[in-house]
């Protein structure tokens, strides 16, 4: 019986694919397989030796130890994509919270509760919160994904025009994007030539802080600035100073924190992104496929770590090694099986950075000898055998 942990609440259309005939799934369980967690921190856990994977219901995962998990042979999923529409939707409503100071408005008609002639007094006051339109304005998104790729197609269809930056950008997405959508050639180009700008890549050393002094000078007087993403991808001592400087006329971002809450110009929105029912269901379904069909035939997708690498299921015995990715392992790989007079059926090798990620399988189920001779090979640091 394979046991799965779960740090948070999961949605049970997803936890209901992991049959209780193969799977123990709750979070009382221990020495478990696999672990599924949406934004709980894993990274004061003590993680059971016996941990195979982690399934992170949604896209990032900074709450995950990522580093510590792949020297342990610990593939981490997330799950690209499932909470896009979700979180495209929030975008829009934080393109007009940009433009239009709705929640001062509302906090003010709030305070005439209890009134006499509040009609009255709603018509003499509402010119204190006018605003722009989107129409005709510029946006800037920076990480044209799953989520950036949704923005910036909506964008259009509200009548913007649209520029778009993605170094790492995939042949998949920029195909999905509306023909309209302009290409920059660097951040520099979303700085200068957009009203309003939009972020939509991970957190990473190399994005931290990428909003600060020096982009935002670059950036046009009355930017408006919003933040699905992540918090650490914007200065708040900087986003703030140019708030006050009315270099920024607003910042909307889906993560408050000490320094940007309660801040005139700034609407922090409770990282509420991916928090709609259908987000949670998709996450969740995507997340347990994923760690069905890694646990049940060592196919990986999906995972920040690991290759994306898979073999259809033949019903042949079929051994799962993880290794550095250095030369000659898969001529020692090989070697050990035709060694023994075992045949190689089917095989499927991959990488991602220093990791890589190979399937074997034989003619014959594995025996403890080739599994022992396997797990010897300097660099190879999982091995996992199905029959």
């Amino acid at each position: 019986m394979l046991k799965v942990k779960l740090m948070t609440k999961i949605a049970k259309v997803g936890t209901d694919i992991l049959s209780p005939l193969k799977y123990e799934v709750s979070e009382a369980v221990e020495n478990e397989d696999a672990i599924m967690v949406r934004s709980a921190s894993l990274h004061d856990k003590t993680f059971a030796p016996s941990l195979r994977a982690i399934a992170r219901c949604g896209a990032g995962v900074n709450n995950i130890p990522v580093e510590e998990c792949t020297k342990a042979g610990i593939v981490v999923f997330n799950t690209p994509g499932a909470n896009a529409n979700a979180v495209k939707e929030l975008a829009i409503a934080a393109l007009i919270l940009a433009s239009r100071d709705v929640v001062g408005g509302i906090k003010w008609a709030e305070t005439l509760a209890g009134q006499t002639g509040v009609a009255k007094a709603v018509e003499a006051g509402k010119g204190a919160f006018v605003g722009h339109e989107l129409a005709g304005k510029t946006l800037g998104v920076i990480g044209l994904g799953a989520i950036g790729g949704m923005v910036a197609n909506a964008a259009i269809a509200l009548g913007m025009s649209v520029w778009g930056y993605d170094p790492y950008i995939t042949a998949k997405a920029a195909w999905s994007l509306a023909p309209s959508v302009r290409q920059a050639s660097d951040y520099g180009e979303i700085f200068k030539n957009c009203d309003y700008i939009s972020l939509h890549v991970p957190a990473t050393p190399q994005t931290k802080n990428m909003i600060c002094e020096s982009s935002l000078a670059q950036m046009k007087d009355g930017v408006r600035i919003i933040n699905l993403a992540r918090a650490d991808l914007v200065d708040a001592a900087a986003i703030k100073k140019a708030i006050e400087e009315k270099k920024v006329a607003s910042y909307i971002t889906d993560f408050p924190t000490d320094e940007t809450v309660g801040v005139k110009g700034i609407v922090t929105i409770p990282h509420l992104g991916a928090s709609t029912v259908e987000s949670e269901d998709h996450c969740a379904v995507m997340a347990a496929q994923q760690l069905d069909e890694f646990l049940t035939c060592g196919n990986i997708r999906n995972s920040v770590n690991f290759p994306t690498i898979g073999v259809p299921l033949s019903g042949k015995p079929r051994v799962c090694i993880m290794n550095e990715n250095v030369p000659n392992m898969l001529a020692q790989i090989t070697t050990a099986f035709s060694s023994r007079n075992i045949n190689i059926e089917n095989f499927a090798n991959g990488s991602k950075g220093e990791v890589a990620y190979t399937i074997v399988e034989t003619n014959v189920p594995a025996t403890a000898e080739i599994v022992a001779e396997l797990s010897a090979i300097t660099g190879v640091f999982g091995v996992r055998v199905f029959e």
